[in-house]
Parts: C-alpha cells; structure tokens; sequence
C-alpha cells in the first residue's frame, strides 16, 4: 500500500490528511508531530484559550475521532530527525523509519528567541504551543506585573487578555511604533490610544538589554548601559517573531531560502516532496512576488492544493494573504498588504471602533483593514486587484457589493 508521510502536525498537516481523504486517495496517511497534541488551531492561543474562554478540545482541528473515522495515523510526541529523500524514508527519534511515496513538509515556525543577559531566568516566555500557553496562564493572577517584549500582534492580543485578568501590563516596543513591520502610521496609532486607554503602558523606541532576578525573572533591562531602565515583572512574553522551521528540510538537500522553497503546486525542489505553511516560501502570481507568510488561510489553502497534487492533480495555488487579529472586544481583519498602496480611503468611524480603512494604487483597490466591520472585509476581499472609486469606497450609503462589477 502507497504511504503519504506529512511531517508536523499543524494548521496545514490537519488540513492536508483531511483533503487527501477527500481526494480520494485510499492509501495510508500518517502524521508525525512533535507535540503531544492532535492538530489545532494556533490563532486562539493568545486569545480564546489563553482568557479560558475556550478550552482544549474547541481549540483542536477536528476532533480526535475524525483522524480514526478516516484511518488517518497521527503520531503524537514523536519528532522527525531525518529525511532520506534517495531512499524516500523519514527517520524519528524514536529510531522508527518509515518509507513513503509522497511527503508532505509542514513542520511550521517557532518563536524568535532572545540571546541577552538573563534571557534564561525561568518567568521569561514565548508563546507558540498549547503548552506554553498553559504556562503563561498559570502565572497570571490579578494585580502580577506582566512585561511583554515587542509590540507586535501577539504581543498586543496577550496584552489584552492581561488587562481583562487585573494584570499591570507594560509592552516595550524597540520601534518608533506598534505594529510599526506590518501596518500603517494611522493604524499603529488607533491602537496604541486603544490600548493605553485600557490600562496597557507602553513603551516605543524602548530595546530589552537584558533581564535579572534570582532564580527567577524579577525585572526587564532595557535601554543602553549608562541610561538603563528598568521594569518589575512577575512574569515576561517575549513576542518578537517567528522563524521558519526549515533544518530538516534543509539538511536532506532541499532547496531553502527564508523558508523552504515550492512553487505554485507546493513541490519543492526534490521529487515527491511538497511543503505547505509558515515553512514555505511561495511564488504569488497574484502580487507577483514571492513570500513567505506566518497565516492560518495560507497554511490551509496550501494544505488543499499540495493534497490534489500529491494526489496526481494540476492545481496551482494563488490567492491575496489575509489576516485577523482579536484585541479586546474589537475584531481587525486585513486583507492584502497595505504597504503596498499610495493613497488612503477611511470609511466609517474611528471613534466608534467600526470602521474600514481601504489602500489603492493607481485606482486598484490592493489592502484592506477592517476593524469590526465584517461587510467591507468580505467585499474588499473579492475587489482586491480591481480598479474603484475611492469616493464610493468612502460613501456609507455605498452598497459596496454595487462595486463588484
């Protein structure tokens, strides 16, 4: 019987095992994960599951007894230490080989780690897996002092939960802004003032240098030697990026550079080997650029067409990047990248915390940001890449579907 092997257990490996079985293939699919987890979903961590507002079994893929129903094999705990892409086998740690036909890389990304002064204390944390979340909420109790290192969107998703847990919650950012690598001046400013509105301190142009404590983390350092400052905390995020898990791949010879490299049917660059998710680094047909993208649609739209194609199929994979973040009681959608437009349409109310922010360039709607406003995410998804008029974008009494041609 023919092997599938799909190496991580992630967004894209779930979703790849499911759409084989759809495809139709009948031969046997295996999972190897790291974790002691089945698949799940990473967005709720620093959000849902971290508030308790859900708990384990709301936060996995599909439930356990799906994997069983489709004969799908999913080894827990166990981690890939070799691929052997001539014999077309992968060795665990465990000394287990197993033999494949096709194999399927979606091993992910994993936290950029600090290397300074103190940067081992235990208190200090990064936030990736259901473990580390567990870990981090253990720590959390009303009135503790929590430092997060960098002002990105983890950084800002976990500051929000802090504030609704009674936290004292201080972000220190070494940019000039928040969300200064992946948004706009305006967008970074509604919500550095949303957040400092709730209760977080925030802290721009501020670098770590280092941590102290004895025994465990008892203050962030940071600034420059003779202008030092420093902040009490009972327990640290560090949120600082991610980085493609790209070794295994690298290391059986297959071609990587700022991630794994496939092309628009996610092969790589050895025979019978797809990549799918974080890991990978994609052409996009659509923006015509290659990219590298830490998304949950991406890894599932990734996961379907390497599943066709292992499966003998022609499908090519090409569709605008999109995003969300939760903070507070305020949803952001994002779709396209905004830096990639010249001009701004605001539609809707900043002050009222719903509104649209859609960015064109010359005429072609190519970004858009939506907080609470669902409608407009929906339709700017389907004008992306078409040309409209900026006056009807900033119209309320617009039916933007009118747009859509």
């Amino acid at each position: 019987m023919s092997t599938i092997v799909i190496v991580g257990a992630g967004h894209a490996a779930g979703q790849a095992a499911a759409s084989l079985r759809q495809e139709g293939y009948e031969g046997e699919v295996v999972i190897i994960g790291d974790e002691p987890h089945i698949p799940y979903q990473r967005p709720p961590l620093s959000k849902q599951y971290l508030s308790g507002e859900q708990g384990i079994e709301r936060v996995y893929l599909r439930p356990k007894k799906f994997y069983a129903s489709k004969n799908i094999t999913v080894k827990t705990g166990v981690r890939v230490v070799q691929i052997d892409t001539a014999a077309q086998t992968v060795t665990t740690d465990g000394s287990e080989t197993l033999a494949y036909e096709r194999l399927l890389i979606a091993t992910g990304s994993r936290p950029r780690r600090l290397n300074i002064p103190g940067s081992d204390l235990p208190g200090i944390h990064y936030l990736r897996t259901i473990s580390d979340v567990d870990a981090i909420r253990a720590e959390m109790a009303p009135g503790k002092k929590m430092v997060i290192v960098g002002g990105g969107y983890i950084g800002l998703e976990v500051a929000s939960v802090g504030i609704a847990r009674d936290l004292e919650v201080h972000v220190l950012e070494m940019e000039e802004r928040i969300l200064q690598r992946v948004t706009t001046p305006e967008m970074s400013t509604f919500y550095h003032e949303l957040h400092t509105f709730r209760g977080v301190h925030l802290h721009t142009s501020t670098a770590v240098s280092g941590f102290s404590g004895d025994g465990r983390v008892r203050a962030v350092l940071a600034g420059k030697e003779n202008d030092e400052k420093e902040f009490p905390a009972d327990l640290v995020l560090v949120g600082i990026g991610i980085v493609p898990n790209i070794e295994l791949a690298h290391d059986a010879g297959i071609e990587c550079d700022n991630g794994i490299i496939v092309d628009d049917h996610c092969r790589t660059s050895v025979a019978n080997v797809f990549a799918a998710g974080d890991c990978t680094n994609h052409p996009n047909a659509l923006l015509d650029r290659r990219l590298r993208l830490e998304s949950v649609p991406n890894a599932m739209e990734q996961a379907r067409v390497a599943a066709t194609n292992m499966c003998g199929g022609e499908k090519t994979y090409a569709s605008v990047p999109w995003f969300w973040s939760d903070q507070y009681d305020l949803k952001l959608q994002m779709v396209g990248f905004s830096a990639d437009g010249d001009i701004q349409v605001i539609r809707g109310d900043k002050a009222e915390n719903h509104f649209a922010v859609f960015y064109l360039k010359d005429g072609i709607l190519v970004a858009a940001d939506a907080v609470n406003s669902p409608r407009e995410f929906m339709v700017c998804k389907q004008l992306v890449g078409k040309p409209v008029d900026a006056d009807k974008l900033a119209d309320p009494e617009t039916d933007l579907k009118t747009l859509l041609g």
